[in-house]
């Protein structure tokens, strides 16, 4: 019999966040695995596990998280990942098997590497996915942010890939919304500026945690750093009620 594994979207920190079918699932799952760094802090994803599945039932599968390229070391943690889950599913064939990761699944989540090296070593298994609130969706809410309207398009754009894809993205003139850019944050401040777009930019970091920094884009330091896991929305530029249905 074949055992399932789901990746459930618990949002990008606030445990009310987390839609009732993703609590129904952590709250009775078998097991809950939750990413983790090699470093062994507390992550945000097990933070909010823990509000809906007790701590016997939460195991932490480890992630070379901190390393920003596709490295070898990222390989093996994926492989190792792998070989944990797998090794799991063994024991109890037919069981349910939750991995809780921050935002959504189907959104730069682990979890697709996850999914695809357990399948890889499993061979039968079902994988699902259940939506979660993204840190963008819930940026955009919190600071009152009309992301699109109208014909209006929405770009998700990781800095990973490298400023000058964000211009090009920006000098589109609708909406942007901006990941993983801690340590660009300096080249992701100036690029805005340069488009003429940093007045309406929101920027957001340790969204729903303690310590959460929601400010306009324009009072950041641009000299400074900041999280890795911070979020962007630049909306478009607009002008009256209705603009975006023209």
């Amino acid at each position: 019999m074949a055992g399932t594994l789901v990746g459930v979207g618990v949002g990008p920190g606030d445990p009310e966040l987390v839609t009732v079918k993703a609590a129904n699932l952590l709250g009775s799952a078998d097991v809950v695995f939750v990413p983790v760094a090699d470093s062994g802090e507390t992550g945000r994803a097990e933070q909010t596990a823990l509000f809906y599945a007790e701590a016997w039932r939460i195991e932490r599968v480890v992630f070379a998280l901190h390393d920003r390229e596709h490295t070898q070391r990222r390989e093996e943690a994926w492989d190792a990942a792998a070989a944990q889950v797998a090794h799991w599913f063994d024991g109890r064939p037919g069981g349910t098997a939750v991995f809780a990761t921050i935002g959504d699944p189907c959104v730069y989540s682990t979890f697709t590497y996850l999914a695809a090296s357990v399948r890889a070593v499993v061979g039968e298994l079902s994988v699902e996915l259940v939506p979660g609130i993204t840190a963008m969706q819930d940026l955009a809410a919190r600071s009152g942010t009309s992301l699109v309207e109208g014909r209006e398009s929405l770009a998700l754009f990781p800095m990973t890939a490298g400023p000058e894809r964000f211009r090009e993205a920006l000098e589109r003139g609708d909406a942007v919304a901006a990941y993983k850019f801690g340590r660009m944050l300096p080249a992701t401040l100036a690029v805005l500026r340069e488009t003429g777009r940093l007045d309406d930019a929101v920027y957001g970091a340790g969204l729903g945690l303690a310590g959460e920094d929601i400010r306009p884009a324009r009072e950041l330091d641009p000299d400074e750093h900041g999280p890795y896991l911070s979020t962007l929305v630049v909306p478009p530029k607009r002008s009256g009620r209705g603009h975006g249905l023209r």
